[in-house]
């Protein structure tokens, strides 16, 4: 992976695949690019589409940088890392692709940044909030922090504590994320005016319904695949449901540079 300094000289890694139009991939919380998207086989679908795929590492994750700090990750800081990622590669038009805490960076991405042509929300739904509610997150935070996890008493703190080890993040940067206020700023859902695909698994119970989340947005359909919120991606179906979306996109593209260019031709006639 190659490494930029973002915004504020926080190293994020990122990996560019593949040749064509530029596809962004934004993973989960506690993965990283590898697991979300080259694990599951989704990197190499979107590369053998003929499209490029530039995966990043979110901050706090993977090979990038890995503050303690909870003002670290305040604010829009995912998504002004995302944005340094695109200025460095010149890209000047990008589709993006979010899972769980990744589609909350790529919605509000997709809202303010003119060179997002689609987005697709995965493993989300609903007003697009973190599934653990805001009082719990403190003890989320407590438990990736304990030193011995036997002591963790609350379920759910246990299974993200489970989850984190599982895939070896940095606990101290996962704690600091669920101490910020990183993932708790509200979508401007009506600035999001690209097409957009709400995909999730059939027994994701971590979000609310894709259908709510997709009233919310100007242009946006539902894709339902087998799975839940740690295996939709998995799913045969979840990779096709994106390419057949992007290629649906490009179809459109070229339908309307026809017809300016049958316009310009009446004009010149």
């Amino acid at each position: 992976m190659d490494t930029i300094a973002s915004f504020d000289g926080t190293p994020i890694a990122y990996t560019v695949s593949g040749h064509g139009a530029p596809v962004l991939l934004l993973h989960g919380f506690a993965a990283d690019h590898h697991a979300n998207w080259v694990t599951p086989g989704i990197v190499n679908a979107l590369t053998g589409a003929e499209r490029q795929v530039i995966a990043t590492d979110a901050r706090g994750h993977g090979r990038s940088g890995k503050p303690h700090d909870p003002a670290s990750y305040d604010g829009d800081s995912m998504v002004l890392d995302a944005q340094a990622v695109l200025d460095h590669l010149g890209v000047t038009e990008v589709d993006v692709v979010g899972y769980s805490m990744g589609a909350m960076v790529a919605a509000r991405l997709v809202s303010v940044d003119p060179r997002a042509r689609s987005v697709v929300l995965g493993g989300v739904g609903g007003n697009l909030m973190p599934p653990t509610p805001a009082e719990g997150r403190p003890r989320i935070a407590d438990a990736f922090e304990a030193d011995d996890p036997t002591t963790i008493d609350d379920a759910t703190a246990r299974a993200f504590r489970a989850f984190a080890e599982a895939t070896g993040a940095d606990r101290l940067a996962l704690a600091a994320i669920e101490r910020s206020t990183s993932l708790r700023y509200r979508v401007d859902f009506a600035a999001i005016t690209v097409p957009a695909l709400v995909l999730v698994g059939d027994t994701d119970t971590l979000v609310g319904s894709p259908q709510n989340l997709a009233e919310r947005l100007a242009d946006a359909r539902v894709v339902v695949v087998p799975g839940d919120h740690l295996t939709a991606m998995f799913a045969p179906e979840f990779a096709p449901a994106i390419e057949e979306f992007l290629d649906q996109l490009d179809d459109d593209a070229d339908a309307d540079a026809d017809i300016v260019r049958a316009l310009d031709h009446r004009d010149e006639g």
